[in-house]
């Protein structure tokens, strides 16, 4: 049997209930899966640790996978901002980190993205850890939108940067494909950033913000 490196490290680790409920959750409430895999889930844990992130925004909800492993990397009082634009999906996630205790750290905001985050920086929110999994057509305003509440120092993450294989066939031209192209390319080279680009599962890209960016 034919194995990726993906899910050779994958199964290296045991199997974590309380991500194993979210998928089971979403299966139950016949919500499609696409969460954010489980070797960037870890890495997401690892990075807001590491990073010493107090405050951090999600674009994104989906069943709470993501959020669970952004809120395992918060300190007790640390905060996690997510936004989400449908409700069912929102409620669905509250319930999946409230069950695995980390619903005292969490608030939603559901409706579009791009009004939430207007009225996050009209009320003076900022943030040390961004992590940007919704429609792929806005990561370029999603990105923007993160940098205006960045903390000097903090760090962006995205997923899904490769769209299953689409960004990097000339042949694929649409909304979506381009504007992941544009948005990789600005991690690449927008000198308000230091950042990275992950190759596995279907690419993520990870950036630090410059102090001064803004």
């Amino acid at each position: 049997m034919d194995r990726t490196p993906e899910s050779y490290f994958d199964a290296l680790y045991e199997t974590d209930a309380d991500l194993e409920r979210v998928a089971e959750r979403l299966r139950e409430a016949g919500m499609r899966d696409i969460s954010v895999a489980a070797g960037y889930g870890r890495l997401l844990t690892l990075l807001v640790s590491a990073s010493g992130a107090v405050n951090a925004l999600e674009i994104g909800a989906l069943g709470g996978y993501s959020g669970i492993c952004l809120a395992r990397g918060l300190p007790a009082k640390g905060k996690l901002v997510s936004l989400e634009l449908k409700s069912e999906y929102a409620e669905l996630a509250k319930a999946n980190l409230t069950a695995a205790g980390h619903g005292d750290k969490v608030e939603y905001l559901v409706g579009e993205a791009a009004a939430n985050l207007r009225q996050l920086k009209e009320s003076g929110a900022s943030f040390d850890f961004f992590f940007i999994d919704a429609d792929k057509e806005n990561y370029p305003l999603y990105l923007e939108a993160c940098l205006e509440l960045a903390n000097p120092g903090a760090i962006i993450a995205a997923d899904n940067t490769l769209l299953r294989g689409k960004t990097i066939d000339p042949a694929k031209q649409g909304p979506s494909v381009q504007a992941l192209r544009q948005f990789n390319l600005t991690i690449a080279r927008d000198a308000r950033l230091q950042g990275v680009h992950l190759p596995a599962y279907d690419g993520l890209a990870l950036a630090r913000v410059k102090a001064g960016a803004d």
